[in-house]
């Protein structure tokens, strides 16, 4: 059997995957989150094989770290969905996949998805072409993973000097970030440029 953890929006889409999931014989859905915290917990706590995760659910750039807590090498393993329209958000996942990230389109019909379950958990490469596509053709992310990291955070609405504690840098440092972002985006506030940049598929 193959362990699963089901991180989606919306509980009555969740729980349709995971009755669906579950009617395959070979997979197991242990655990269902929404967040990601309680996604984090999962990992931690139930150890599955397979975390299905929705891009919105997680955002890119805390996924490799969820993995990484949960020990990807044994467990842990991650089948990413992500809408197409939003592609770009894998172009910098792409450069570091590793055989327990997999991608496929959030679209893909459920039998895909067990499919893909399957895949990952046996360490197969799993790469919708589509999606590989359609990151390739979006627009380069002028922002550096720093200032990514910083915009993930802006984003939860907290002010500099709590931004600069989250990141353990000082106050002037995110002001230099903040400063180089909205230069980047054309944007004249830092909300302005979350919303660039989550528009462009930047973060």
């Amino acid at each position: 059997m193959v362990r699963t953890l089901l991180a989606l929006k919306g509980r009555l889409v969740r729980g349709a995957l995971a009755h669906l999931l579950s009617a395959q014989g070979d997979i197991d859905v242990v655990a269902e989150a929404d967040t990601p915290l309680a996604v984090r917990a999962a990992l931690l706590g139930e150890r599955p094989d397979v975390a299905v995760i929705d891009v919105d659910v997680v955002p890119v750039n805390q996924l490799v770290r969820l993995a990484a807590a949960a020990d990807g090498s044994h467990g842990g393993r991650l089948l990413v969905l992500v809408d197409q329209r939003r592609a770009g958000r894998l172009r910098a996942m792409l450069a570091e996949h590793r055989g327990w990230i997999g991608f496929l389109n959030r679209d893909v019909p459920p039998d895909r998805i067990a499919e893909g379950v399957r895949q990952v958990a046996d360490g197969q490469v799993v790469l919708d072409p589509d999606l590989v596509v359609a990151a390739l053709e979006m627009a380069d992310n002028p922002l550096t993973p720093r200032e990514r990291e910083v915009l993930d955070v802006v984003a939860e609405g907290l002010p500099v000097r709590e931004i600069a504690q989250k990141l353990g840098v000082s106050p002037g440092t995110i002001r230099n970030h903040l400063s180089h972002i909205m230069a980047k985006t054309g944007a004249r506030t830092r909300w302005e440029a979350v919303r660039t940049a989550r528009d462009a598929c930047w973060i």
